[in-house]
């Protein structure tokens, strides 16, 4: 974490100073905004933290409940998601506490009695060693209390204004706010009360029974699979042995999938409660927690358990659904009309719980708009950045959904459907890295560059997530994961590999650095807003491939010691050595002629390229953002 750059800071860092809008930030709901945010979920919530970055941007969130959620339904917390929350800068205080999954454990049928069950397999949660971030099992409403603290404590000082529920909205087709909202008063002398509230855009990040989705004319198209679950949150006194780790247990009475929860003694138990007929009717949903608990003693036999604390509990039936398009553009017009109206999360995408999937990706579609909101609101790309949303975001929902079937379909059948008894183990392992987040790659478009130069950086696949590594820093001397200085700041990464040559030696490496500094051509001149920090829209770092002891910081070019904030202080920490037993170069298969590998504000790999192609460099950023003149000082 950086501080003091603005002047000494005596209190929580955490806590930015206020600017633009959330210097006198309204604490009623006003007539006019930029962006209106409708519902509270992870997605909105972590839309709202995002935009807390863009101070100059006006951000509301309406939210119909009378204040914060106090117990959340979703509980797992993906790998892609922590590496989520570190650039939002609370991973390591999440991750303190909650539950950490390490492995999980298979119970099938007992051969010699099957009337028993008896634990057949042990997996490790992450056996391909996809992240240094763990797999977490805590509640989605302190989920949204970190993003909430993220929102209320950035620049923009952005809170919810509870109470509110979305009526409908019209989109004009002319005025500075085209949307118009209704939005009705749920609570207080007002309740009841009809108001309009006109924006720029809206987002509706308000679940699966989305009142947005519906005012834009989208529906959720898909299947039900008609099986039913029991989940309950409890506090049990019970013999079963591995209580207290994540099991997919099968019997011949059913399944069940058991999710030790933070805290130590909690546990949230999913239980078959068998298929569905087509004329239930969803009366299925009526059953008592009794009936759940009592089949769960069934399933677990010879074991039993006793509740004696119901937290929550609920029954649900499977349907895997999806919209076809994630904003209020028809698809016949997508390449000529910009949209005003998206849609997020459950919203757009709904599924079973049991691969721990609604709570991540709708975090995703959140970081997604966010800073693409951010930016074409702030002046610094156009407005068609924002059509790339729908197209990227409903891709990796399919893809979602497709597994959700699959994986849901594993856990629902009998013990005797399976060819041997490690399928679902085997399964298991064979496809963790999709639901721990990696498997998301988005395709070529103006922020997504094509893969012509990937085999100088083939661990940074293109359209893929930044996959960190670790190096030494040099002015501290401190060895670092790369990817975890980078913020949700809105800034656009460039990392510079270096060649062969020491700092100081005329090299490939040099010649970029100076152009990247001084020539009007750069990105640098071209983008960055006028009056801004030379790093305010492009962070940019330098890897060498030599180690810390001869890396002379001194001789290092200034791009990457810039001067930032009112004092212009040089900031140190762009610069970095590789470590000798864990050489970043060899990790990610980086070539030993350099390479330059942009990441998009939201963590993507957006191109791999040369050094020596500065050319492409620029033309690749001039497609997603627009030129500002006068170019800052060097």
């Amino acid at each position: 974490m950086q501080f003091h750059h603005h002047g000494y800071v005596s209190g929580d860092p955490r806590v930015q100073p206020a600017a633009g809008t959330g210097l006198d930030r309204s604490e009623e709901l006003p007539d006019e905004t930029d962006v209106l945010i409708v519902g509270s979920g992870p997605a909105g919530m972590l839309l709202a933290a995002q935009l807390s970055q863009y101070p100059g941007v006006t951000t509301r969130l309406v939210e119909r409940r009378p204040g914060r959620l106090e117990i959340g339904q979703a509980d797992g917390i993906q790998a892609r998601s922590v590496e989520t929350f570190q650039a939002f800068g609370f991973a390591d205080s999440i991750i303190a506490e909650a539950y950490q999954i390490t492995s999980m454990n298979f119970w099938s049928p007992d051969p010699r009695n099957p009337q028993n069950i008896v634990r057949s397999a042990r997996e490790r949660d992450d056996p391909h060693g996809i992240s240094e971030f763990p797999h977490l099992i805590v509640n989605q409403a302190r989920v949204l209390d970190y993003f909430s603290f993220c929102a209320e404590n950035g620049p923009g000082r952005i809170r919810p204004d509870y109470g509110y529920e979305f009526v409908g909205l019209t989109v004009n087709s002319e005025g500075e706010y085209p949307v118009s909202v209704r939005l009705r008063s749920t609570a207080g002398a007002q309740q009841g009360e009809i108001r309009t509230v006109s924006a720029k855009y809206v987002v509706g990040c308000d679940g699966a029974r989305s009142a947005v989705r519906e005012s834009i004319g989208r529906t959720l198209d898909g299947d039900q699979a008609f099986h039913a679950w029991g989940v309950m949150d409890v506090l049990t006194d019970t013999d079963f042995p591995d209580v207290r780790t994540k099991c997919a247990i099968q019997s011949e009475s059913g399944s069940i999938l058991l999710i030790p929860r933070e805290g130590g003694y909690l546990a949230r138990w999913y239980v078959d409660l068998g298929v569905v007929g087509a004329g239930d009717n969803h009366e299925v949903r009526n059953t008592p927690i009794e009936a759940i608990i009592a089949k769960a003693n069934d399933i677990i036999h010879p074991y039993s358990l006793e509740v004696r604390n119901v937290a929550w509990w609920s029954v649900y039936e499977v349907g895997h659904r999806v919209t076809d398009k994630f904003d209020d553009v028809p698809a016949a017009d997508t390449d000529t009309v910009n949209p005003r109206v998206f849609i997020a999360g459950d919203a757009c995408h709904t599924h079973s719980a049991k691969a721990g999937q609604g709570m991540n990706v709708s975090m995703q579609d959140g970081f997604n708009i966010g800073w693409k909101l951010g930016q074409v609101l702030s002046g610094v790309s156009p407005e068609e950045l924002l059509c790339t949303y729908s197209g990227e975001r409903q891709e990796i929902a399919q893809n979602l959904i497709d597994f959700d079937k699959e994986w849901s379909t594993m856990m629902a059948k009998k013990p005797e459907e399976f060819a041997n008894p490690k399928e679902l183990s085997d399964f298991y392992t064979a496809t963790a890295e999709f639901p721990a987040g990696f498997m998301t790659q988005y395709r070529p478009s103006m922020i997504t560059g094509e893969p012509a130069h990937q085999q100088l950086a083939s661990g940074f696949a293109l359209g893929k997530r930044f996959t960190s590594a670790r190096v030494m820093r040099v002015a501290d001397t401190n060895p670092v994961h790369l990817g975890h200085h980078a913020r949700a700041d809105g800034r656009w990464r460039v990392y510079a590999f270096a060649d062969a040559a020491a700092p100081g030696e005329q090299s490939a490496l040099t010649s970029w650095a100076e152009w990247m500094r001084v020539s009007p051509e750069s990105p640098v001149a071209r983008f960055t807003p006028a009056g801004a920090d030379i790093d305010s829209l492009f962070d940019v770092k330098v890897i060498y491939q030599q180690g810390l002891d001869d890396v002379d910081i001194s001789s290092v070019p200034t791009i990457f010691l810039p001067k930032t904030g009112p004092f212009q202080l040089v900031d140190y920490e762009k610069v970095y050595a590789t470590l000798e037993d864990d050489d970043i170069f060899e990790q990610r298969g980086v070539s030993r002629d350099g390479a330059v590998v942009v990441v998009r504000p939201d963590q993507y790999v957006a191109n791999v390229l040369p050094l020596r192609a500065t050319d492409e460099l620029t033309a690749f950023f001039a497609q997603s953002l627009l030129e500002q003149h006068p170019s800052p000082a060097p």
